[in-house]
């Protein structure tokens, strides 16, 4: 198989991983808000649960071709540690991006609402920036850990985690740029005003970039398990 062959399906299955990652969580939270009669504590486990099992999923879908990275903060982890090669990230953040959008479409043709509207959702201030540094460090750490222990448990070990973070962050652990990106242009239950998105997305680069350095050291690659 060529090279450039390699490519194009590395890439395609980073914009449909992640196109298909937020048609579930966009899609499961406006049923979930749609059946829950008002009960948010309903509603976010739904959507946590439906997140969870999507991500499994795809990550035994897509794993064997592109990785299953379907986040810029994973895709730039890797390449920092050399496990992806430096000049593949950039087409990989870019089709992650657009394909998160094509996502939040996707689940808003399903419903009949508007291709992209703009959320109305506040999630700001310290506690949810501090929640989003947490939920990525974290992410990032679990990647690292059963990737370099017990590789084949990664992506339940992921979606258990994601499930998890729903419930223990003040911000419902986005962790995931493209994420917040994207969904800032859904105005329902997992929305995130725009101009709330660049905060997410900073902690969630320091989060990262923390736990690749920190995790790392715990887990060299050179070390025997």
């Amino acid at each position: 198989m060529s090279s450039e062959n390699t490519l194009r399906k590395r890439l395609v299955a980073e914009f449909l991983g992640t196109a298909f990652l937020l048609a579930v969580v966009v899609g499961s939270g406006i049923m979930a808000q749609t059946l829950s009669a008002g009960n948010a504590a309903v509603a976010l486990l739904a959507n946590a649960l439906a997140t969870g099992a999507g991500l499994i999923a795809l990550i035994l879908m897509f794993g064997n071709l592109s990785g299953a990275h379907f986040n810029p903060v994973v895709t730039l982890s890797e390449a920092w540690q050399k496990n992806l090669p430096a000049q593949l990230a950039l087409p990989y953040i870019a089709v992650q991006i657009v394909g998160a959008f094509a996502g939040v479409a996707a689940a808003h043709g399903m419903f009949d609402l508007p291709v992209f509207f703009a959320s109305t959702h506040a999630r700001t201030g310290l506690s949810q920036w501090w929640s989003e540094f947490i939920a990525t460090f974290g992410l990032i750490a679990v990647i690292i850990s059963t990737s370099r222990t017990r590789p084949a448990t990664t992506p339940f070990a992921v979606a258990a985690y994601i499930t998890a973070a729903y419930w223990f962050t003040s911000s419902t652990s986005f962790a995931n740029p493209a994420v917040s990106l994207a969904r800032a242009m859904t105005d329902t239950f997992a929305g995130i005003r725009p101009i709330d998105a660049p905060g997410f997305i900073a902690m969630q680069l320091l989060g990262a970039a923390c736990a690749t350095v920190l995790f790392n050291w715990l887990y060299p690659k050179s070390s025997s398990h």
